[in-house]
């Protein structure tokens, strides 16, 4: 079985950023959002799950209204978390398969809510990406095209910072003026010191 490392951080953080970092070194990546995406588009059973657990088809000729849905689940938390709820085991099924086909030293899985979703139980080192929070916004606002009242929605529908920096095990500070490949190269050294121990 692969080492696997969880990649986590709050929306606009710069989770992906650091995902490349690694993947420069070799490291293959799981990106969690993406399988999700893919999965809601394409598997029957959760369009159906869905659309019975929202009260109505928020699928558009077989294409998810993710616009429609983010502005439903952003407004209720406990909406939020039952949608999460129905995604994430078909999400984690995926990645446990993935990382099983992968020959690298260890596996990342990059996950938005790894902790919220409970898949840090399937990762056995987490990185948290911090940033300034009004740095985070003015990202996400310039690379969605939402309003900064959307942003901040969001943000508060995640974990606290201090709440996923006590539950990681390493941190990377991507704030603009600060070096990130550093930090990552310092956390591929200590996975890999950590793998040789256990070998």
């Amino acid at each position: 079985m692969n080492f696997r490392l969880g990649i986590t951080g709050g929306i606009g953080s710069g989770k992906s950023t650091v995902s490349k970092g690694f993947e420069v070194l070799g490291i293959p990546v799981f990106s969690a959002d993406d399988m999700a995406r893919e999965i809601m588009d394409s598997n029957e059973n959760l369009k159906y799950e869905l659309n019975k657990l929202i009260g109505f088809n928020v699928y558009n000729h077989g294409v998810l209204d993710r616009l429609h849905l983010a502005q439903l689940i952003f407004n209720d938390v406990d909406l939020l978390s039952k949608v999460n709820a129905l995604v994430h085991p078909f999400v984690i099924n995926a990645f446990l398969t993935w990382s099983e086909e992968q020959e690298a030293d260890y596996v990342s899985l990059e996950a938005a809510i790894l902790f919220e979703s409970g898949a840090n139980e399937n990762v056995d080192k987490v990185v948290a990406v911090m940033a300034p929070v009004e740095e985070r916004i003015l990202r996400v606002i310039e690379r969605n095209n939402l309003t900064r009242e959307q942003v901040a929605d969001r943000i508060r529908n995640q974990i606290s910072e201090s709440e996923m920096i006590r539950r990681s095990d390493y941190i990377v500070n991507n704030a603009d003026d600060s070096m990130i490949i550093p930090q990552i190269l310092n956390i591929h050294y200590a996975v890999t010191d950590l793998i040789n121990m256990q070998e």
